[in-house]
């Protein structure tokens, strides 16, 4: 068998979930999706009657719920309470792991106020946000203003607080990095109620750089200052085609935002966005975008395409006409670009409703797309989820540029899933050594795509059902995300905690460096009051007294050295 052959499996005996899932699209139909539309218009209309607000009135009352929140924590009991958690439900979260840590004794705090834009500040060229602004209210806001987050996640449901605490990234991230590099300071609550603010040079420095990836287990985010860009009002995109193996789609998708000449940082060269869809072993097409004005976009010959009309082809099926019409450029308005995977989840909306991209549905029913991810996650039972553990991947590898091909070759031979979404990243040399950083040395190898202060790595977003299942075979899915995640220490790379995961304790800090992390932990005095990442991102439920026995044993260690600032 050669290295790209999948391996042949025998059938699987279908039982009464699988037909539960096949026929999930008539309660999609019927009750997910008029639900969704009911609650994203509740939510617009509440996002309109804050922007009626002036910022100074939207000021007060953050300050007024931060308060309240102050007041709740100075209420917990530590000897009687369990440890605090947000009010918000488990299936409300967009991400797919089950969010059983909430079903052990828990100190409720509700966060649910923070939800609005509280500035945008055009001298500083920042925003300042509370936690549950999601991308849609926050590019409706400031797109209008020619201005826009250096980076904004894809699809319009993803909150700031997620995308800082956990994992975010755009087709900008190649230029300035994950979601989290965008932020000039948080505002947090600490476990003993104390506010404060931090940045990456003042006292809280070290309590800056470990937020990310903390998944909320280090402080409560009440608001955070982010980095702001100007922007035009249309993007240029290009379409090529590519055509080859799997390492050669890897290399095409290089080259279309990485001068081999080591030129990263040069804007003649590098586009301002970039993504690549790999659609089958041997097909792929890249997309390369340029932010160009109304009046470019508007010249004679110039096609505008409006993707975000509920009535056109789902992006990433319009992407892959290129393969059979070849390269070719068309003018899309930004803030439908910046959006173009939300009415489809990406490709996810072909398994939730198989007939959803056929015409005659887009017409008559697309304006009700995307159904909302909780409101799926909240009408599945036990059955259905793990079902969807098994038998499905949403899975992101974040590795090194160069070993892109390696990573589809992997994801191909073990898990046969297609589409697969590749998106670049900076990842950044800091003056400390976060929870994600660098291989030691990268710099001075002058790979493609690297510069002397950051090594690119790239998303390799695999999301769909895999190969064998499609077949009916039996497939291990739990096997298979074991196997992932050892591919991804052995070749430093990364698994966003979003994501089901398999990893036990001491692999997952293997993965990850926890020395920040923990020192921070210790010196906020967040042990004892808040979950433990690990812990938190745990697949299975957590019992009260294993979540407190591990706290128990976090406390009892000495505090890890903390790195020094890199020269």
């Amino acid at each position: 068998m050669s290295d790209l052959e999948v391996p042949l499996r025998p059938k699987r005996k279908k039982n009464l979930v699988d037909y539960l899932v096949q026929f999930r699209w008539i309660i999609v139909i019927f009750f997910v999706l008029p639900l969704s539309f009911l609650y994203y218009f509740s939510i617009y209309l509440g996002d309109v009657r804050s922007d009626c607000k002036s910022f100074k009135k939207r000021q007060k009352e953050h300050d007024d719920n931060v308060k309240k929140v102050v007041k709740r924590l100075k209420e917990r009991n530590a000897s009687k309470d369990g440890l605090v958690c947000t009010a918000r439900k488990p299936w409300v979260a967009v991400g797919m792991r089950n969010v059983d840590y909430k079903r052990a004794r828990h100190f409720e705090v509700d966060l649910s106020p923070f939800r609005n834009v509280l500035d945008i500040d055009k001298e500083r060229m920042v925003a300042r946000v509370e936690p549950l602004v999601n991308m849609g209210q926050i590019s409706r806001v400031t797109v209008p203003m020619n201005l826009s987050l250096a980076v904004v996640a894809e699809l319009d449901d993803l909150t700031v607080g997620g995308l800082i605490n956990g994992y975010g990234i755009e087709g900008s991230s190649h230029i300035y990095g994950l979601f989290s590099d965008t932020v000039v300071s948080y505002e947090i609550i600490l476990a003993d109620g104390q506010v404060v603010r931090a940045t990456k040079d003042n006292e809280y420095s070290d309590l800056f750089y470990a937020i990310p990836w903390s998944q909320g287990t280090l402080g409560l985010l009440v608001s955070a200052e982010i980095k702001l860009i100007p922007i035009k009002e249309y993007m240029k995109l290009t379409y090529k085609p590519v055509v080859g193996n799997l390492q050669e789609i890897a290399q095409a998708y290089i080259d279309s935002f990485a001068p081999r000449d080591g030129d990263q940082d040069n804007p003649d060269k590098v586009p301002d966005f970039v993504e690549t869809m790999v659609y089958n072993p041997t097909e792929a097409v890249c997309m390369t975008g340029r932010y160009a004005s109304k009046e470019e976009a508007k010249q004679k010959g110039n096609v505008i395409n409006s993707v975000g009309w509920w009535f056109k082809p789902w992006f990433y099926q319009h992407a892959q006409t290129a393969l059979k019409r070849g390269e070719f450029v068309e003018y899309i308005p930004t803030r439908e670009y910046y959006h173009r995977h939300t009415r489809c989840l990406y490709w996810e909306g072909k398994l939730i409703l198989p007939f959803g991209d056929q015409w005659w549905f887009r017409y008559l029913l697309g304006w009700l797309m995307p159904p909302k991810v909780s409101l799926l996650k909240a009408t599945q039972g036990e059955a259905i989820r793990n079902y969807y553990h098994d038998m499905h991947v949403i899975q992101d590898l974040l590795v090194p540029l160069y070993k892109v091909g390696d990573a589809l070759e992997w994801v191909h031979r073990e898990m046969e899933v297609y589409p697969i979404w590749l998106c670049p990243h900076r990842l950044y040399r800091l003056p400390l050594k976060t929870m994600v950083y660098p291989e030691p040395g990268f710099e001075l190898h002058r790979r493609q795509g690297d510069t002397p202060y950051a090594q690119m790595y790239t998303d390799v977003g695999v999301y769909y059902a895999p190969g064998p299942v499609l077949r009916g075979e039996v497939y291990d899915g739990a096997e298979a995300v074991r196997q992932l995640e050892n591919w991804l220490i052995e070749n430093h790379g990364f698994q966003p905690q979003y994501a089901v995961s398999e990893l036990t304790e001491k692999n997952f800090w293997r993965m990850f460096d926890g020395s920040l992390y923990e020192h921070c932990r210790k010196k906020y005095r967040a042990i004892g009051t808040f979950m433990s990442v690990y812990y938190k991102s745990k697949k299975g439920k957590k019992t009260e007294k294993e979540v407190q026995d591990a706290e128990q044993e976090t406390a009892e260690l000495e505090t890890p050295e903390v790195d020094e600032p890199a020269d």
